[in-house]
């Protein structure tokens, strides 16, 4: 880089002699002259050994090190925390897994502007790493890299690839006794092995994609698997790069526009990403000051084809679209169909357009057609994510569809105040075609932080129920999840939502067409049910899950908890 340029943040903390106690500390962890009279990158790192996805974080963030090393800057390393959100699936655990969304995004701009920072590179590894540190980005307005730490290679049972999704599904295959505990055993040791994150189009896969999409990362940058070499260039260049950002005074906020959030759910619903990634795109869009609706997704997934066959609603993995070209073989095809804005700008200072034209990308036709399909020949007409209204969620609910999208559905509501009553009533054998299970009290507040259900969601497919029973929810589902299964509902039980009205029996009607959730009862009857609840109280008196499920904004608005962003207005 050229002569440090004298309005940077750092410059307060490196020049003058007044400041030669701040650079004595410096010196005790080997900076020189040199790099203190260099920009200042921070590289922000969730390793960890408690998720595979984070594992092997200290190797991608020390060739990120490097390239801000090797660019002229002067890197600094530190640490946040990081949830498994697979781990802590069906346990109390997993309400720290939303949480620690803010608490990654709270920490990174902690550090940031208490250390006085010029650039950052954030590293992400899973599920709530990637939204957090993107928030942190964005909220920071500091010339900022996005980088990914890439997917996990797929396992191999039975002569078929599979991931922790089908170990998760066996569990009410073993339930319903369509599989031994031996099998699972068997596949348990084989869907995980190695290093990355879950390997099918779940959350931490969409939220990658998106990084390209909104152009917080480079094209292309997201689909090389944790464990293979290209994954560690990757990291050197986005350190190079985030030198290119701090000279050219390149901002979060000169790159993300309406334009970018559009592309974003674009290639979100074409792809079949994780219904997270509504709530995700919320959030990011509430730190970036641009308005985004809930029911902005529902359009444009209505005039959005579904694309991609990639797990959970499809076969294939992140890997096989690394394979094809990556996340920007999608987003060629969009572009050229007009469905995605090829003018929005990436972190490089290019537009999308001019970075495909850069990248060597495979010709359309040699793309494998029954992984990814034209536009004018998808598999199916509509995206993936559909928003659904009704008298049970005014504020929408949302839902990823993974089979038909013609699907009805009407039925009794099972009803359950946690999820582990409703995994108990699964796994006992009771639930029956037709039903509709609610799991209420699980929102941002009344959880609090909104729980994923992929245990109770994989045992009613593993039992047999993919197609016939639905669920409803006001926590989340994880992107490993399939069948009907509609989260996010909004009001929660906890402020007032008529999804607290429910009783056990109630007629409920699920309609993909017509976008509805309803119960048949009348706004009367709701409201004389919701008037007879009881008072709800907080889950949680003190500590970190009291802090934080007392200041969750509703679903509906990405459910984030910045005082200075849309919230549940």
């Amino acid at each position: 880089m050229t002569e440090k340029p004298d309005d940077l943040p750092s410059n307060e903390v490196t020049e003058g002699v007044e400041r030669a106690p701040h650079r004595a500390m410096f010196r005790a962890m080997g900076y020189d002259d040199a790099d203190l009279s260099s920009p200042m990158v921070g590289v922000a790192n969730p390793a960890a050994d408690i998720t595979p996805c984070n594992v092997h974080l200290d190797d991608v963030a020390e060739a990120a090190y490097d390239g801000v090393d090797l660019a002229g800057g002067m890197p600094i390393e530190f640490g946040t925390i990081t949830i498994s959100d697979a781990i802590s699936m069906g346990t109390e655990g997993m309400r720290a897994s939303l949480i620690s969304r803010e608490v990654i995004a709270d920490s990174v701009e902690l550090v940031a502007f208490g250390e006085r920072m010029d650039g950052l590179v954030t590293v992400a590894g899973c599920d709530k790493n990637l939204p957090g540190m993107m928030m942190a980005a964005i909220r920071t307005d500091l010339p900022s890299v996005f980088l990914y730490g890439g997917s996990i290679m797929p396992g191999e049972h039975d002569g078929r690839e599979v991931t922790v999704q089908n170990v998760f599904e066996g569990v009410g295959a073993v339930a319903e006794g369509e599989m031994s505990e031996d099998e699972l055993d068997d596949l348990e040791r084989h869907a995980c092995p190695g290093a990355g994150s879950c390997g099918g189009m779940f959350t931490a896969n969409t939220m990658a994609s998106i990084s390209e999409a909104l152009g917080l990362a480079p094209l292309g940058s997201a689909g090389a698997p944790a464990e293979f070499e290209e994954r560690y260039d990757i990291a050197e260049r986005a350190g190079e790069l985030a030198l290119d950002c701090i000279e050219n005074d390149r901002r979060p906020s000169d790159v993300l526009d309406k334009r970018s959030f559009e592309n974003a759910i674009a290639l979100q619903v074409a792809i079949g990403g994780s219904t997270n990634g509504v709530l995700h795109l919320l959030a990011l869009a509430a730190e970036a000051g641009i308005d985004l609706d809930i029911e902005e997704f529902d359009e444009i997934s209505r005039r959005t084809p579904k694309i991609a066959n990639l797990q959970p609603g499809g076969e294939r993995v992140m890997f096989d679209l690394y394979e094809q070209g990556g996340v920007p073989v999608v987003i060629r095809r969009l572009v050229d169909a007009g469905l995605f804005d090829g003018d929005a700008m990436t972190v490089t200072g290019r537009t999308i357009s001019e970075e495909l034209d850069e990248l060597d990308l495979p010709d359309d036709e040699d793309i494998d057609a029954e992984f990814v399909r034209p536009v004018s020949d998808p598999f199916h007409e509509e995206g993936a994510i559909k928003i659904l209204t009704g008298n049970l969620a005014p504020d929408g609910g949302v839902l990823k569809v993974t089979g038909e999208d013609d699907f009805h559905h009407e039925g009794p509501a099972r009803v359950f105040e946690a999820e582990e009553d409703a995994m108990q009533y699964v796994q006992e054998g009771h639930i029956e075609s037709g039903d509709v299970i609610v799991i209420r009290d699980e929102g941002p507040r009344g959880g609090p932080g909104m729980r994923e259900m992929l245990g109770v969601t994989s045992a009613v497919v593993g039992a047999g129920h993919e197609d016939d029973v639905a669920m409803v929810t006001d926590g989340r589902f994880s992107g490993a999840t399939r069948g009907p299964m509609i989260g996010h509902v909004a009001p929660e039980s906890f402020s007032g939502g008529p999804i607290g009205a429910l009783e056990d029996g109630d007629h409920v009607t699920i309609d993909i067409p017509d976008r509805t959730l309803a119960v048949d009862l009348s706004d009367d009857e709701l409201e004389r049910r919701l008037d007879a609840r009881d008072e709800p109280e907080m889950a949680y008196q003190n500590g970190v899950l009291a802090k934080y499920g007392a200041t969750f904004g509703s679903a509906a608005n990405g459910a984030v908890t910045n005082p200075g962003v849309k919230r549940d207005e």
